[in-house]
């Protein structure tokens, strides 16, 4: 009998570890991102005013390695995600967030136009010898979603242990994952612009809705802290924009957008 109970405590099996299930478990992450933006068709309407911008370009606004990702007073000064979520299973979560995007209009580009707006040739925008083009001088038009183009979103992600493929066997030390997701959610931008000189709009505004797909890189340290770098592209769609103090005027455009995200975050159970 005492030589099955030796036997026995010998054969103990060894603690699981923590990073062995997913399930039950709550994340948080925080990051910055770059990004990307298809030309788009813009259409501008008011009391006296519609007209349609084609083809328009704009970029992003980065902020670059800078304190302000971590000073609470001036976070929403550069380009962040902020994601919360919980895993229903090992391989499946849910997380809410908000991808805080900086849409700029490239200034000084010449583009093609339809429609009609008041004081035409004032404002240093017409082209010689084209009356279908317009070039976009900031007295014409400004227009940036630049605190910012916020995608407040919900996305359903799939998670997977790929850390034998470097040979890695102590996964609570370091561990290796892809995810793959989609999500879809709602655009609350606070849009500044200035048309025809007008007064702008200067609030947070929901303006359409927009959907992503992704994949990214999760490499977690010590159970409970992770970096994760992602590739996100998605579709939005903004048919209410306000731009100006009057109620009757907005704008509405669409396009695609592609990010590039970096992340650090943490996961634990409640």
């Amino acid at each position: 009998m005492g030589l099955y109970d030796a036997t026995a405590q010998d054969q103990k099996v060894a603690p699981e570890a923590f990073t062995a299930h997913n399930k039950g478990k709550f994340f948080v992450s925080w990051g910055g991102n770059r990004e990307n933006y298809s030309k788009s068709d813009i259409t501008f309407k008011g009391a006296d005013y519609s007209f349609t911008l084609n083809n328009v370009a704009a970029h992003d606004k980065p902020k670059g390695w800078h304190v302000d990702y971590i000073n609470p007073a001036r976070m929403t000064i550069p380009q962040t995600n902020f994601r919360m979520g919980y895993f229903i299973d090992d391989h499946y979560s849910i997380a809410v967030g908000v991808d805080h995007m900086k849409y700029v209009m490239t200034q000084e580009q010449t583009v093609n136009y339809n429609g009609q707006y008041p004081n035409k040739g004032t404002y240093n925008e017409t082209v010689v010898g084209d009356p279908n083009q317009v070039l976009l001088t900031r007295d014409f038009l400004t227009f940036e979603h630049t605190d910012g183009l916020n995608y407040v979103n919900t996305e359903f992600s799939r998670h997977d242990d790929v850390s034998a493929f470097f040979r890695i066997h102590n996964t609570d030390k370091i561990q290796v994952n892809l995810t793959e997701g989609v999500g879809m959610g709602l655009l609350y931008p606070k849009t500044n612009a200035k048309v025809l000189s007008k007064d702008r709009h200067d609030d947070f505004h929901v303006s359409g809705f927009g959907a992503s797909i992704k994949a990214g890189l999760n490499v977690t340290f010590f159970k409970y802290f992770y970096v994760q770098a992602e590739l996100k592209g998605g579709y939005i769609n903004m048919q209410d924009i306000r731009t100006t103090q009057s109620s009757e005027d907005s704008a509405s455009q669409d396009f695609f957008f592609f990010q590039r995200i970096i992340a650090f975050g943490g996961i634990f159970r409640l």
